[in-house]
């Protein structure tokens, strides 16, 4: 699985531009799927066919990355840029940045007025993402557009590394890994209901393709397949994220406070009574951040039983983040299990 998810993290992908991870999961799943399809928006939509009594079950995992998109060059050949999804401004200054324009991959930098100019109440604030600039070596804005031109999509540079301990690191795990999960479930399982693996789009930016695609769908229930902060590390307290890597997949009751989904009691009780007959470790968890495409899912039509199943994660939504391979053979196991009892 490790050389699958490298190339799930570092295939590039942000919102709206997910072309490379869906063909890397199409390549994947042909001739293992009943049917591959691809709809309006992007989804990609895998079908293993069950029998006609029994129930359809909905895999949901996101496909896109957080990310850049250029604004701007100026006469100098710089380039301003906005954000793409949920970034912390302080984890952008000085990556290296690929902007994917119309002659291919142009590297770039991402620079700002440096500290030995800077007075000292500002080196005590994070520099505002409108201050920074990507650098790709151009002399001028019309050498730059000769290259690159406003709305093309930019994604971080970052190379894919196993660390100690089956761990690893990359960017975009965030939602790669729930890639990797849906890739290998489908593979693998054997059960009599119809099975949706959904790679959905935009999901960063308003969880818009499990909308559409749920709606297309509606199937009698549904799994968001995501990952979810880890909190062993230095600088958070347990009670703030309680969920640890090494320790199995998270099942979410509750994310955003309630604002994104309270878990269906009966989607609960089939995951816990599954990890509990399957010996599977799993952790609970009860958020106030974020939430992810089950809350979309959830609402879709007249309602929909959903539910979330995440692999802890640190450091997400940075290039640099991390998490564990042991983790994410346990999801895939909790999974199968779990669909090959209903």
């Amino acid at each position: 699985m490790f050389d699958l998810m490298k190339r799930l993290s570092e295939a590039n992908g942000i919102s709206g531009f997910e072309d490379e991870v869906r063909e890397i999961i199409k390549d994947e799943l042909e001739g293992r799927v009943d049917n591959i399809e691809e709809d309006n928006l992007g989804n990609l939509i895998m079908t293993r066919e069950g029998d006609s009594d029994a129930p359809s079950v909905m895999l949901a995992a996101h496909m896109d990355e957080i990310g850049l998109m250029v604004r701007y060059i100026d006469k100098k050949g710089f380039i301003r840029f906005s954000k793409i999804g949920g970034i912390n401004d302080q984890m952008l200054l000085n990556q290296p940045v690929e902007i994917h324009g119309k002659k291919g991959k142009i590297t770039g930098v991402i620079g700002s007025k440096p500290p030995h100019r800077m007075k000292p109440k500002e080196r005590k604030k994070v520099t505002s993402y409108e201050k920074m600039f990507i650098d790709i070596g151009a002399k001028s804005r019309k050498e730059a557009e000769k290259l690159v031109g406003v709305g093309d999509p930019v994604t971080f540079k970052a190379p894919f590394n196993k660390l100690q301990n089956g761990l690893f690191t990359g960017k975009a795990l965030d939602n790669r890994i729930g890639c990797l999960l849906l890739v290998e479930v489908l593979k693998s399982v054997r059960s009599n209901a119809t099975i949706y693996g959904v790679g959905t789009v935009q999901e960063e930016v308003g969880l818009k393709g499990a909308r559409t695609s749920a709606f297309k769908l509606n199937p009698n229930m549904a799994l968001a397949l995501d990952v979810t902060i880890s909190g062993d590390h230095p600088g958070i307290e347990e009670e703030d994220a309680p969920v640890k890597l090494g320790k199995g997949p998270g099942i979410v009751l509750t994310d955003a406070s309630g604002k994104g989904i309270i878990t269906h009691k009966k989607i609960r009780d089939w995951l816990l009574s599954t990890a509990k007959e399957e010996n599977i470790p799993v952790q609970l968890e009860v958020s106030e951040g974020g939430t992810t495409d089950a809350t979309a899912i959830h609402l879709t039509r007249a309602g929909i039983p959903a539910g979330v199943v995440s692999v802890p994660t640190r450091y997400i939504h940075t290039p640099v983040s991390v998490a564990s391979m042991d983790d994410i053979k346990n999801t895939v196991k909790l999974l199968i299990k779990a669909l090959e009892r209903l």
